[in-house]
């Protein structure tokens, strides 16, 4: 095992690896209460049952396909990195898709299975790199940011801190109302935690916010904390069910925005990592089809579980910081991730006061590339900016998404510089094009 994951050339140990692999897990552990509470939207009361996805299925889903994706990258990759359902295209999901668009979530689920399966190809045929590479830098970035944003938003209408407003259409809703005190209370503790850097500290926040929750008797006690293995029958193969009904314009930019936000939420994750644990070799990534194959691969076998897509996660970071150089962590991560199927019954304890705060804190971290954009340079700020506010404003990923990649041609035109913009924007300028006709 030495041998094949190489410790003697990063210099590691079992001990590093198994501390790291466990550092991880807790930095990325709140996924597995946060993905089930945002894909079956329990902060909706008044949502009609057909519409929400089963929670402890969900769960069920979550830490499988995690188990999968983290094993498939340690043992196929060997990187220390580990996958779970990603954030931002939860939300994407279920309040773009689901609740806006009104596709049910068996045919969402078949436009994740339908992306995974796209991006399988992409990456064992090489094309992967030569799409990435066609889009500029500067949109990708600002899809980042923008789905940082919008989580952002829906946390805080989740926490009740940001509330409909007939006269201005948002507001700030009542910070006396136990649940959004509770909430505000979460996000300070995550804050404080995240500022002294603990590691964890999301995860840390949330149990911290479910205890005080409980306390004051705004969350209910759990009547167990392990039981059985949650049924995975209410999702189980609910992506072939409708795969009849993808074949619309609706689901091709449902299916284009998963791919995409996959495609570069991965590489910016592994390009992370990768520097940090000093695995990058003349600028290049080892293995980097490998890595990106245990990416597709495992969003492919979270669709069939019934969860999002699933991807790599930058908390993966704090695992390397503590140690982590090779697969074997992420090994590690995988198997903590398996365990935590007994552990279904603290899902009730999880409430959007609890999960609010972890929104709001990751959407925080995602507008860091921000930074990275040339705003000076006003044919590049034009169509970032409407990417990036288009998202939480029109509630949804894909149409932000829709309008920068629109604009950035006809902006980089205008200033003369059409031939350098790449065949590939032309053609998503059109599709997107047709995107809001059809939606009109």
């Amino acid at each position: 095992m030495k041998k094949y994951f190489q410790f003697d050339e990063l210099g590691t140990t079992y001990r590093r690896e198994l501390i790291g692999g466990l550092t991880t897990f807790l930095s990325m552990a709140y996924i597995l209460f946060v993905n089930p509470a945002t894909l079956s939207m329990s902060s909706i009361t008044d949502l009609p049952d057909e519409l929400r996805m089963d929670p402890n299925a969900v769960f069920a889903a979550t830490a499988i396909a995690a188990a999968i994706g983290s094993l498939l990258m340690g043992l196929i990759a060997r990187y220390p990195v580990a996958l779970a359902p990603g954030m931002g295209l939860n939300a994407f999901f279920s309040y773009t898709v689901v609740l806006t668009m009104g596709i049910p979530w068996q045919t969402a689920l078949s436009g994740v299975l339908i992306s995974g399966l796209v991006f399988v190809v992409l990456t064992l045929t090489g094309l992967r790199e030569k799409i990435i590479n066609s889009i500029p830098a500067e949109l990708k970035f600002a899809v980042g940011a923008g789905i940082g944003l919008f989580i952002t938003f829906v946390g805080l209408q989740n926490a009740g801190i940001i509330v409909n407003n007939d006269a201005t259409l948002v507001g700030l809703g009542d910070l006396t109302n136990p649940q959004t005190l509770l909430a505000v209370f979460g996000i300070i503790v995550t804050v404080i935690l995240m500022v002294k850097g603990v590691k964890g500290g999301i995860f840390y926040a949330m149990v911290i916010t479910a205890v005080v929750g409980m306390i004051f008797n705004q969350i209910p006690f759990p009547e167990r904390i392990v039981d059985t293995v949650p049924s995975l029958a209410p999702t189980f193969g609910q992506a072939f069910m409708n795969l009849d009904q993808i074949f619309t314009v609706q689901m091709l930019v449902v299916i284009l925005t998963f791919l995409f936000v996959d495609f570069f939420d991965t590489a910016g994750t592994l390009v992370a990592v990768a520097n940090q644990a000093g695995l990058m070799k003349d600028n290049k990534l080892p293995r980097a089809g490998k890595a990106l194959f245990a990416d597709a691969a495992a969003t492919v076998a979270g669709s069939i579980l019934g969860t999002s897509t699933t991807t790599s996660y930058v908390e993966s970071t704090a695992g390397v910081a503590a140690g982590a150089r090779t697969g074997l962590a992420s090994v590690v991560t995988g198997i903590l991730f398996l365990l935590a199927l007994f552990f279904s019954p603290l899902l009730g304890v999880v409430t959007s006061a609890v999960t609010a705060p972890a929104l709001i804190i990751v959407g925080a971290l995602m507008v860091a590339s921000l930074g990275n954009i040339e705003w000076n340079r006003f044919e590049i700020a034009v169509p970032a900016f409407l990417t990036i506010i288009i998202m939480p404003l029109a509630y949804s990923i894909a149409t932000g998404i829709a309008v920068g990649f629109i604009f950035y041609p006809i902006t980089m035109a205008l200033k003369g510089k059409a031939k350098e913009i790449h065949p590939v924007m032309y053609g998503l300028f059109v599709i997107f094009i047709l995107y809001f006709i059809f939606l009109a």
